[in-house]
């Protein structure tokens, strides 16, 4: 494990390499290469560290933020205040949750009592000593909400339980539906795939702070990523963020409250808590609290790779890099690409309805999301153990906060190759000083960085390869329609060529070959067989989980169709910005 190794793990295709009886090809399962934990005691974690001394976190998150907004003007104070009471009053009306405090109603209108009783002839100082109480009753407030905590008891009963359910699960399945069963035992990490820069990611735990940012596509990313990094890359926990309707059920909210995850309120949209939100951030980051978070905010709803990041969270990397060289330190902060790449998502048909809604309108109907369902969670398990798919995460090249690639070291270099020291990025005469516009600037340049990366570290997968190429040849044989009237063709009135698809994914290939020798792009190894057999995995892997087949073989005829064109869109829309 001394040696530096592109992947985690070692999959070797059998001699024969043919299909089984369920139309998968048998693959050898080397054993997985299992890290030493960087950090081998639990009590010495940074997230263990940061929840032992919570209750002053949350009073220096207060502090902070109070801070930060009491530098402003008076009247810019006043409106900031009363957008969040307007906004939340609305938010207690239209949207209540049961994690709801009982006191939300009382506490907003008394807020709202304090501003109608100040009087406009008060001096600024009696108003600014008015909007600072009330500032500090509000973020101390949401401070509380959002810093988590970590139980190191909770965390050990977490990673045993989910160790053996994912393992007995992955047995049975295994055993029913291989043809040829293997005599040793599997686990969760013979179905997740880790490439990339995996050895310099552990190195840098010890030369600064590592936020991970990956791409998001289902709900499902947080457990198996925590699950792979602790399991398998053997990192210390993350601090991450989990929605705050997760914690509108018991169970759920017991664990998730002692796992390390600080809590976002997706219904606040006011300025009063995203403040407070980011300040949290930035303070971990400050501490050493290694830190998860989607850049892209949400789930991606088209099943595109991101290409435009929100910027908060991200800024919060860079603020902290430069309040760390302002405290004489040159501990730095590293930035981690991670891109996810499925064969089938959980939450597909639920995503592309929504993406399509949003931009087409009326002309499509809000279809519920069964993502959190047990059983759908089960059923994709279920899927994913017994008909050998594999998710892969790739772990990019680390950045610094500027975007720059980083060695092993922890030094930076420009893209010359030459060492650079960022400090003196945010330096100006002579001094490390804050300075809003250069950090937001600083900011968009890690995000473009970041897409770029996500572009250039994804994993392709047969089945993407297949999507994407039949969703072509359905355009081209329907010229003239708009997406929305390509979508609402009848599935029955259609069947692909397997010649069309074949004369489409061939020129494909050797385009994905050539990128990926110039570093453009990932693959994964089963898109080097022929593009007959790309095909027949293609369509096997990608209509294995789903009710209604984006495409399938008819039984009968052995015709290649499709009973969701919608899914196959949004399979499809995983390559669609590469301009093939």
């Amino acid at each position: 494990m001394t040696e530096k190794l592109d992947t985690a793990n070692k999959i070797t295709p059998t001699d024969q390499e043919e299909p089984s009886s369920d139309g998968f090809i048998n693959f050898d399962i080397d054993e997985t290469i299992i890290y030493p934990h960087v950090i081998p005691e639990i009590n010495d974690w940074p997230i263990k560290k940061l929840s032992d001394d919570r209750d002053a976190f949350v009073q220096e998150v207060e502090d902070y933020t109070i801070r930060n907004m009491m530098s402003r003007p008076t009247e810019k104070l006043a409106a900031m205040i009363e957008k969040t009471i307007y906004l939340e009053r609305i938010r207690i009306k239209e949207e209540p949750w049961k994690v709801d405090p009982p006191d939300e109603k009382a506490f907003w209108s008394k807020i709202r009592k304090n501003i109608i009783d100040l009087k406009p002839e008060s001096k600024d100082a009696d108003r600014r000593a008015l909007y600072e109480n009330i500032l500090r009753r509000i973020v101390g407030r949401y401070s509380e909400e959002i810093v988590g905590t970590f139980n190191k008891k909770t965390f050990l009963f977490a990673r045993k339980f989910l160790t053996g359910f994912f393992g007995r699960l992955l047995n049975t399945a295994a055993s029913r539906n291989f043809k040829r069963f293997y005599e040793r035992k599997f686990q969760l990490y013979d179905r997740l795939k880790l490439t990339g820069e995996l050895e310099s990611v552990r190195k840098l735990f010890s030369k600064g702070t590592v936020v991970l940012v990956p791409t998001h596509f289902s709900n499902l990313d947080s457990i198996l990523i925590g699950y792979a990094i602790d399991s398998i890359l053997g990192l210390p926990s993350f601090s991450y963020g989990a929605g705050l309707n997760l914690y509108n059920t018991g169970y759920t909210a017991y664990y998730m409250n002692r796992l390390g995850a600080y809590r976002i309120d997706r219904r606040k949209k006011n300025p009063i808590y995203l403040e407070t939100l980011k300040s949290m951030s930035n303070l971990s980051i400050q501490r050493g609290t290694n830190s998860l978070f989607f850049p892209g905010g949400t789930r991606s709803r088209s099943g595109s790779l991101e290409t435009k990041l929100k910027k908060g969270m991200l800024g919060t990397a860079v603020e902290a890099q430069r309040a760390l060289f302002q405290k004489g330190t040159n501990k730095q902060v590293f930035i981690v690409p991670l891109v996810l790449s499925y064969n089938f998502v959980l939450e597909a048909k639920f995503m592309i309805d929504g993406h399509l809604k949003q931009t087409g309108k009326e002309r499509f109907l809000r279809v519920k999301d069964a993502s959190l369902s047990v059983r759908s969670a089960f059923k994709f398990l279920w899927q994913l153990f017994s008909r050998s798919n594999d998710i892969h995460l790739a772990f990019g090249k680390p950045m610094d906060v500027m975007g720059n690639f980083v060695d092993d070291n922890g030094v930076s270099f420009d893209k010359w190759g030459n060492k650079i020291n960022i400090k003196e990025y945010f330096v100006s005469n002579g001094e490390v000083v804050s300075d809003f516009q250069r950090e937001a600037e600083y900011t968009n340049l890690l995000s473009n960085k970041l897409v770029e990366r996500y572009y250039e570290e994804n994993v392709v997968l047969a089945s993407q390869v297949v999507a994407y190429c039949a969703f072509k040849v359905f355009q081209q044989q329907n010229k003239g329609l708009d997406i929305y009237a390509l979508l609402r063709q009848p599935n029955d009135d259609f069947v692909f060529q397997e010649h069309d698809l074949l004369k489409m994914i061939k020129p494909l290939q050797e385009k994905l070959f050539k990128m990926e020798k110039e570093g453009k792009i990932r693959l994964s190894y089963r898109l080097k067989f022929s593009a007959e057999k790309v095909l027949d995995e293609g369509i096997n892997r990608m209509g294995s989980f789903h009710i209604k087949d984006p495409l399938k073989y008819h039984k009968k005829t052995k015709q290649i169709v499709s009973e969701d064109f919608y899914v196959l869109y949004y399979y499809h829309n995983r390559l669609a910005n590469y301009g093939f």
